[in-house]
């Protein structure tokens, strides 16, 4: 039997695996799902992304809105090293 958050963290990685990751790995990024709890994401940004200025604006306009819009319970995206 699968929990709440397992579930709740399979629907966030199939987003960011259909939705997001396409996206990123076209500017030469990765992004890595790392956790989910109580509604916040906790994600990895490397490759091109590490150390870019943008990432913090890709974070919250891209990979935050994307996921906020496609699932009603996530609360907020955090970057985690």
């Amino acid at each position: 039997m699968h929990t709440d958050e397992e579930l709740f963290f399979n629907e966030v990685k199939r987003v960011i695996e259909k939705d997001i990751r396409p996206f990123i790995e076209a500017d030469g990024g990765r992004i890595i799902l790392k956790k989910v709890s109580n509604g916040v994401v906790y994600v990895n940004l490397s490759g091109a992304c590490a150390g870019c200025p943008g990432a913090v604006m890709t974070l919250r306009d891209g990979v935050e809105r994307i996921l906020k819009m496609k699932i009603k319970q996530v609360k907020a995206v955090k970057l985690v090293y």
